[in-house]
């Protein structure tokens, strides 16, 4: 199952993975909104959580991502991928070498610091996002 999480605004996809992700599921839920997002945000952040208890992915999941990889490559800015099995670390590894946007792999435990890094824009002053002096 693939739920969007409420964090999901602007430029921002935030989305939970939980059960066994199919092929319906990235082709009815992330296909038509990230492709809703993409029509006004030309680089979009995208954060994909496995929850505890993530069972795996179909087979037909890796040819539609491939085929979502090579048509999108350029509209990814930041892709934040938490928790999952071990080889998400991997696959996080090579995707940073097929987008131009940076993918990084966290840990469950991680997953403030994620939020905080798919956020954090380092073009913008540090005034604008701690106006308190952070």
């Amino acid at each position: 199952m693939l739920y969007v999480l409420p964090e999901t605004t602007g430029d921002i996809i935030v989305l939970q993975a939980s059960g066994t992700l199919t092929t319906a599921d990235y082709k009815e839920t992330f296909i038509p909104l990230f492709d809703h997002v993409n029509t006004t945000h030309p680089e979009v952040r995208l954060v994909i959580f496995f929850a505890p208890g993530f069972e795996g992915i179909e087979a037909g999941v890796i040819w539609e991502d491939t085929k979502f990889g090579l048509q999108h490559a350029n509209d990814l800015h930041k892709l934040a991928v938490i928790g999952g099995p071990e080889w998400l670390d991997w696959a996080s590894r090579v995707a940073n070498h097929l987008t131009k946007g940076e993918v990084r792999h966290y840990k469950i435990t991680q997953m403030l610091q994620a939020m905080h890094w798919i956020n954090d824009d380092e073009d913008e002053d540090a005034s604008t996002r701690y106006p308190f002096g952070g």
